[in-house]
C-alpha cells in the first residue's frame, strides 16, 4: 500500500528473549547446597556459634579469670546467665573465650592436615613407581599408629619447650594445631592421590599435556582444581575432628593451662561438680554438639553441592 512505511523489525518480532544466564560451577553448587535443608540450617547455627564468640567480649564484657568466692557455683541468673564455677568465674564469658580458641584449633589444625595431605597426594598421584610407593607406606604406616596415644605422649613430651619460647597460650596452640593437623594429612593424601590417578587420564588433561603445558601447570591448572571438591567435604570433617581432639587433650588435662579456658577445659573443669552443679557441663557441652554436628551436616551439604553427578 502507498505511502505505509514496513514494520521495523524490532515491533514485528515480539518481546525481545532474555539471554540465558551464564553458567556458573558456584552458582550451581550453591543452588544444590540450598537443596540440603539440614545444612542450611547448621550454615546459620555455625554462623550463630562463630558471631557469638567473635562479638561475645563487647556484648558481655566480663573477665575469664576474675575470682568471686562470694559467687561460687550459682546457678544460671540474670547477673550470670551461665552461672559461675567452683571459684565464681562467670562459666559465659569464659565459654565465649574459650570458643575462639577451640574453633581456632579446628581450622588450623584442618589447614595443616589438608596442606600436607595435598601436597602428599599430588606427589604421589603425577609420580607413581616408587615415589608413590613410598609415599602411600608412609600414610599407611601413620594410620596403623594409635593416634590418641601418640598424641598424648608428643604433648606432654614437648609443651615445656614450645611454652618457653612462645608462651603459655602461644606455645600450647602452635603445639596442638601441628600434632592434630600432622597426624590428619593421611586420608586426605589418599583422597587426593585417587582423584588425581583418576584425572591425570581425562581427555582434557592429555589435550593440555599435547598442547606442550609442563607437568605444574597440569597440577596447578587442570587436575587439582577439580579435585578439590571431596577435599573440601573432608576439610570439613577435619575441622570438627580437630575440635573433639582438642577437647579431648583439654579434658585429659594436656591441653591448655587453666588459666586458659577452652570448651574441653570447661568441661575438665566441671566434672567433680556433676552431682551439685550440672550446668557447668551442660552449656559447654551443648556449644560443643551444635558446633560438631553444624560442621558435619555442613560436610553432607557440600558433599551434594560439589557432585556433579547429582541432580537436585
Amino acid at each position: 500500500m502507498a505511502g505505509s512505511t514496513p514494520a521495523s523489525p524490532s515491533a514485528s518480532a515480539g518481546p525481545a528473549v532474555r539471554a540465558a544466564p551464564a553458567f556458573s560451577p558456584a552458582r550451581d553448587a550453591w543452588r544444590r547446597f540450598r537443596k540440603h535443608r539440614l545444612a542450611v540450617a547448621s550454615l546459620v547455627a555455625l554462623g550463630v556459634v562463630v558471631l557469638a564468640v567473635i562479638i561475645g567480649p563487647v556484648v558481655w564484657p566480663v573477665a575469664i579469670n576474675d575470682i568471686d568466692f562470694s559467687a561460687q557455683l550459682k546457678p544460671p541468673s540474670f547477673a550470670h546467665p551461665f552461672g559461675t564455677d567452683d571459684l565464681g568465674q562467670d562459666i559465659l564469658a569464659r565459654l565465649i573465650y574459650g570458643g575462639r580458641i577451640s574453633l581456632a584449633v579446628g581450622l588450623v589444625a584442618m589447614i595443616v592436615a589438608m596442606v600436607v595431605g595435598v601436597l602428599v597426594g599430588a606427589t604421589a598421584g603425577m609420580s607413581r613407581g616408587r615415589v608413590d610407593a613410598a609415599l602411600m607406606w608412609l600414610a599407611d604406616l601413620f594410620l596403623s599408629l594409635p593416634q590418641l596415644p601418640l598424641l598424648l605422649l608428643i604433648i606432654y613430651l614437648f609443651r615445656d619447650g614450645l611454652k618457653a619460647v612462645l608462651g603459655p597460650e602461644g606455645g600450647v596452640f602452635v603445639l596442638i594445631v601441628l600434632v592434630i593437623g600432622g597426624l590428619r594429612w593421611m586420608p586426605v593424601a589418599r583422597l587426593v592421590r585417587a582423584q588425581f590417578l583418576s584425572l591425570r587420564e581425562k581427555e582434557f588433561v592429555e589435550a593440555a599435556r599435547a598442547l606442550g603445558a609442563s607437568r605444574a601447570r597440569l597440577v596447578v591448572h587442570h587436575i587439582l582444581p577439580n579435585a578439590l571438591g571431596p577435599v573440601i567435604v573432608a576439610g570439613t570433617i577435619d575441622v570438627a575432628n580437630a575440635i573433639i581432639a582438642e577437647s579431648t587433650l583439654s579434658f585429659l588435662g594436656l591441653g591448655f593451662p587453666p588459666d586458659i579456658p577452652t570448651w574441653g577445659r570447661v568441661l575438665f573443669d566441671a566434672k567433680d561438680y556433676l552431682d551439685v552443679a550440672a550446668y557447668w557441663s551442660l552449656f559447654p557441652g551443648s556449644a560443643m554438639f551444635i558446633a560438631v554436628l553444624s560442621i558435619n551436616f555442613i560436610g553432607d551439604g557440600l558433599r551434594d553441592a560439589l557432585d556433579p553427578r547429582r541432580v537436585l
